[in-house]
């Protein structure tokens, strides 16, 4: 304990130069705790964004995955509803969803567009949904239809522009059935709704699942998408599911999220980079406090070694003075990051939409104790490396010559 009180007393002794290592290992501090804990952020709300779309695990027939579909549901689930309360029995799982993908064209009478549509549950599909979707206009679809009137649907913002669509306006689905012919339903706009992404809103149509399936002439189900508690419990619950159903195809939300992995990817490069110059930079300041240091107490080493203080207690010392810099400066730049991240939670500070997107999100900085720990000792490690380069020379020198230096 004698020795870190004599490395803090050390430490005192220029006051300015040492607030200065301080100051630069608590900026370094902030920034990766707040780059760091940005990037973790983007990968929570990005594998929550691709989990709610599709489901944490998809079920389908065995090709489905593997072959385009020569006709419409030609890789369709026909015991979708048996497999779905086999799957409900798991405690791990809130929900699975069966769904009806397919295409075709709408139009308004005048004008005719290309459409992507989903035949879903409502009430169940809508609550999953979340924040990843937005209802400018209307309402959503309501779970039964009654007998005799008009089917509705949920089209897409930039969908219902190219339609001149508003709620109760009326439109007309064509799309190709199983058989391979046509068929035409009309429909009646229920609501106007957004994902964020232009590109999907051009062609996104929803309708429940009866009236996909009388548009298609079929019974069956593409997918059916399993909604766990947890996202944690993603790869346990694949080999449950697959152990279930061996003769079916299974998917992650990972396996269909190829945006998520490029973006991980991307992030992981420039924070990487990121850290990497403040490790440097921290690295480059303790060096050079405590190279002064030692240059201006030469004559003080040669009198220890003199009266009997071995090297390495020497460089005990220093070491010691390098982890009470990195100590002050990774708590001042824990606290600092804390602060921030506290800040952000309740100030709504909203960063601009990304590449592909219409509207931006709110900016977080996720806490994380594994990073706030790794990066605690990457700095300490660091302060005490680089007391242990610049002091290491200075202790191995002659006494004479130490006692002489000017």
């Amino acid at each position: 304990m004698k020795w870190l009180w004599f490395a803090i007393k050390n430490v005192l002794r220029n006051r300015r130069r040492s607030l200065v290592t301080i100051l630069i290992a608590a900026v370094g501090t902030t920034g990766i705790l707040v780059g760091g804990g940005f990037a973790l952020f983007t990968y929570t709300s990005l594998a929550e964004m691709a989990a709610r779309d599709s489901g944490h695990l998809i079920l389908a027939q065995r090709d489905y995955f593997k072959h385009d579909e020569d006709t419409p549901m030609q890789y369709g689930l026909d015991n979708y509803a048996a497999l779905r309360d086999q799957i409900e029995l798991d405690p791990r799982v809130r929900m699975a969803l069966p769904r009806v993908q397919f295409s075709g064209l709408i139009s308004n009478g005048d004008k005719s567009s290309i459409f992507i549509g989903a035949g879903i549950e409502p009430e169940a599909e809508f609550s999953v949904k979340g924040s990843t979707m937005r209802l400018i206009s209307g309402g959503l679809l309501s779970p039964k239809t009654p007998s005799g009137s008009t089917p509705e649907i949920v089209l897409g913002s930039e969908l219902a522009k190219q339609m001149k669509a508003a709620p109760g306006s009326g439109l007309t689905l064509l799309s190709t059935t199983t058989a391979g012919t046509l068929n035409a339903l009309d429909v009646t706009v229920r609501g106007i709704v957004t994902v964020g992404v232009p590109e999907i809103d051009k062609r996104l149509v929803y309708v429940t699942l009866p009236t996909a399936q009388h548009l298609l002439l079929t019974d069956k189900a593409s997918t059916l998408s399993v909604y766990l508690r947890e996202t944690e419990q993603t790869e346990e619950m694949r080999g449950v599911v697959a152990a279930l159903f061996p003769d079916h195809a299974l998917q992650t939300w990972r396996d269909q999220a190829f945006f998520y992995a490029a973006v991980r990817e991307l992030y992981n490069r420039i924070f990487g980079l990121l850290g990497m110059v403040i490790v440097i930079m921290v690295l480059f300041a303790v060096t050079n406090t405590l190279g002064m240091a030692v240059v201006e107490r030469t004559r003080e080493i040669g009198t220890l070694r003199s009266l009997g203080t071995l090297p390495a207690q020497i460089v005990r010392i220093f070491a010691l003075e390098g982890l009470v810099l990195g100590i002050a400066g990774v708590g001042t730049g824990m606290l600092a990051a804390a602060g921030i991240s506290v800040f952000l939670l309740f100030a709504n500070v909203q960063m601009p939409p990304p590449p592909g997107r219409s509207e931006g999100y709110p900016l977080h900085v996720d806490f994380s104790w594994e990073l706030y720990a790794l990066t605690l000792v990457a700095i300490l490690t660091l302060s005490i490396a680089a007391a242990w380069i610049v002091s290491r020379k200075a202790a191995a020198k002659p006494i004479v010559e130490a006692l002489g230096h000017v």
